[in-house]
């Protein structure tokens, strides 16, 4: 996989941890996911297997 799909990709894995997060919270409304605490759960860590990936991107010259 190239380095800049990889850190495309965990950019969009945090994003979306993210967005999970604050709606299991009930920061979010709208969804059937706001105020579960299941995504609460689950949306920080896809956002830290995003934040890892991204880190682990390496260029290579």
């Amino acid at each position: 996989m190239s380095s800049g799909l990889r850190l495309a990709l965990g950019i969009l894995l945090v994003v979306v941890g993210l967005v999970w997060m604050l709606q299991g919270l009930g920061v979010l409304g709208g969804s059937a996911m706001s105020g579960v605490t299941l995504w609460a759960v689950v949306g920080p860590l896809v956002a830290l297997a995003g934040v890892g990936l991204a880190v682990t991107t390496r260029r290579r010259p």
